[in-house]
């Protein structure tokens, strides 16, 4: 059974279609990325998955749950960080908790979730005189209240410096490892990257891409980068690599040390056997897949029509 699952899900608001014929499937016990540029639908999706809008059409189940008629229940199993939540400037840290705790009807221990969220020492300050980024780590500890089966994280590490964005990954690792399955949407896509078993990308309130990051490289024939160093990128040696099969483009490096090859995966070696046989020395090289970026890019560039990127897994 699919922890969420979307069936034609369309929303209008007046003359503006936010979200087009969605269907969406998150497989229990993953963590699922999704993404898209602003405007694509991602809150809108997120809003009807918690019965905060409702949709003009379609269907969304949260968890087994019908996800209007059941709303309550879905959040009562969900744990939920919204993007730019504001705390309640009088309270302390430990009475945000409290009152999740109470809301949740759980037993967790205020001072567990904080220090696993690294704010134990704001424990009792009161939230109006949080940073940015403590704000963030005390609203994904009252996310984590009850050991919710489903948590729903849009742009976690805001705010977050690169220690608190590590320790928000290993925080949603966990959480996929003891069972719980993890639905989040960012725009920083080195984050995803890290963490997700799938990534889905909305365009225009469509799915476009739906896979691994390995499957989107692969459905896009992206290819990799492969960086040859050499004696001297001569033009025979250049010539030589661009004949091979699969070579899509190749450049030679500004400082003139190396041969940068566009290829896909399965030509690599011929490439360097190629640079090799003109007799030129090839003294090390390296690859580099196509980043999340690149891939992100592809799939929501203007102009890219829906029969080019559409890919499911």
């Amino acid at each position: 059974m699919p922890a969420i699952e979307l069936n034609g899900v369309s929303k209008r608001f007046d003359d503006v279609v936010a979200l087009r014929d969605l269907d969406l499937a998150v497989r229990e016990g993953e963590i699922f990325g999704f993404l898209g540029p602003n405007g694509a639908g991602k809150s809108t999706t997120i809003n009807v998955l918690l019965d905060f809008v409702r949709p003009t059409s379609g269907s969304a189940t949260v968890l087994g749950m019908d996800a209007q008629r059941r709303s309550k229940a879905v959040r009562q199993r969900t744990g939920v960080l919204p993007d730019a939540y504001s705390v309640y400037d009088r309270l302390t840290g430990r009475q945000h908790l409290e009152f999740a705790i109470e809301s949740k009807e759980a037993d967790d221990d205020p001072m567990a979730l904080l220090e696993r969220t690294g704010i134990p020492e704001a424990a009792d300050r009161k939230a109006g005189g949080y940073s940015k980024g403590m704000a963030q780590r005390l609203v994904l500890a009252m996310a984590l209240v009850g050991d919710p089966d489903l948590l729903i994280l849009d742009e976690p590490s805001t705010g977050l410096d690169p220690n608190g964005a590590r320790e928000m990954r290993d925080i949603i690792r966990a959480e996929r490892d003891r069972g719980a399955t993890v639905f989040f949407s960012s725009h920083i896509l080195e984050q995803v990257e890290a963490v997700c078993d799938r990534v889905g990308i909305l365009r225009d309130g469509r799915l476009v891409a739906e896979d691994t990051v390995e499957g989107l490289r692969s459905s896009v024939d992206s290819g990799a980068t492969l960086t040859v160093t050499v004696d001297e990128p001569t033009d025979e040696a250049i010539a030589a690599a661009r004949s091979v099969e699969g070579v899509s483009d190749v450049a030679v490096r500004s400082d003139q040390s190396a041969i940068v090859v566009t290829t896909e995966d399965a030509s690599k070696t011929a490439v360097l056997s190629a640079i090799e046989d003109t007799g030129v020395e090839v003294r090390d090289f390296s690859t580099q897949k196509a980043s999340l970026e690149e891939l992100f890019v592809t799939y929501t560039r203007d102009g890219q029509s829906q029969d080019e990127t559409e890919v499911r897994t």
